[in-house]
C-alpha cells in the first residue's frame, strides 16, 4: 500500500512540473478558411494554400474563402532608422 502511495505521488509530481514548465501553444492565422453550413464563421481556417482548401472542400458542399482575420490585419508599424527625417 505504501508504494502505490508514493508511486501516485511521484506521477502527480512529474505531472505537476511537466505542465508547470509547458509554454501555451502559439496562435497562427491561416490565410485560407473552409466556409459554408456547419462550419462557422470565419469557418475552418486551417489551410496554408488554396488548393489544401480546395481538396477539403471537395465533395462537402463547402467553399474557400480567404480568412477574414487575415485579410484585415493591421499592418506593422514601420520604424525609421533616423526618426524625424523625411526623404524625398
Amino acid at each position: 500500500m505504501r508504494n502505490l502511495v508514493t508511486a501516485i505521488l511521484a506521477l502527480s509530481g512529474i505531472g505537476v512540473v511537466s505542465l508547470a514548465g509547458s509554454d501555451p501553444a502559439m496562435a497562427y492565422d491561416y490565410p485560407w478558411c473552409v466556409q459554408g453550413r456547419g462550419v462557422g464563421y470565419p469557418g475552418d481556417c486551417a489551410y496554408e494554400t488554396i488548393e489544401q482548401c480546395r481538396a477539403s472542400a471537395s465533395g462537402r458542399n463547402l467553399a474557400c474563402n480567404i480568412n477574414p482575420r487575415v485579410a484585415f490585419r493591421r499592418a506593422p508599424p514601420v520604424y525609421s532608422l533616423y526618426p524625424g527625417r523625411y526623404y524625398r
